[in-house]
């Protein structure tokens, strides 16, 4: 496939996982060869997976942590990436059939950083979470068809159950995105 001969590290990793758990149903092992950040840095992530039929790519999973659960990056990759493949509760698990057709993107978030009004996001530089009570709803940056920062916080507003309406606290953050 050529999409995996572009990859980088992050979904590489995402990639062997995904194909390893659709085909066995176990988890593989982080590699001793990825690099040293990988292996010692803590993050949240967020694995996407599209897959493309031939005329279009849709989206087919997407599973993330807005903060860092396991112990580096690679595990929180490992951990993100089966459950973007079979726990999204959106979609149906992905298949053997499936896999030469998937398009994987790994999201590293960096700190989230609480903001006062919505001037301050730029929907195609900072991710957003929106939080009332316990709701709390996350959106990527960048993401196709959301080109408003009022789209974004919207969108994510309805992932968390909070009417347009109602007042959120907001917090924007960064991601670095790995294809």
């Amino acid at each position: 496939m050529i999409q995996e001969k572009q990859e980088d590290c992050y979904v590489v990793l995402a990639r062997r996982t995904i194909e390893e758990y659709v085909r066995t149903g176990r988890q593989i092992q982080a590699p001793d060869d990825l690099p040293q950040e990988m292996c010692e840095q803590r993050a949240g992530v967020f694995v996407s997976i599209k897959i493309n039929d031939g005329q279009q790519t849709r989206l087919r999973g997407c599973i993330g942590t807005i903060q860092a659960v396991q112990r580096s990056i690679a595990e929180e990759i490992i951990h993100n990436a089966i459950s973007a493949a079979v726990k999204d509760p959106r979609f149906a698990p992905i298949t053997p059939e499936e896999l030469d057709r998937l398009v994987i993107s790994v999201d590293v978030l960096g700190c989230m950083e609480p903001i006062h009004t919505m001037e301050q996001l730029d929907a195609k530089r900072y991710g957003v979470v929106v939080t009332n009570g316990y709701r709390r709803g996350l959106l990527l940056p960048n993401l196709e068809g959301v080109d408003t920062v009022e789209d974004q916080v919207m969108i994510a507003k309805q992932k968390a159950g909070i009417g347009w309406q109602e007042e959120v606290q907001l917090e924007r953050f960064e991601v670095v995105r790995h294809f």
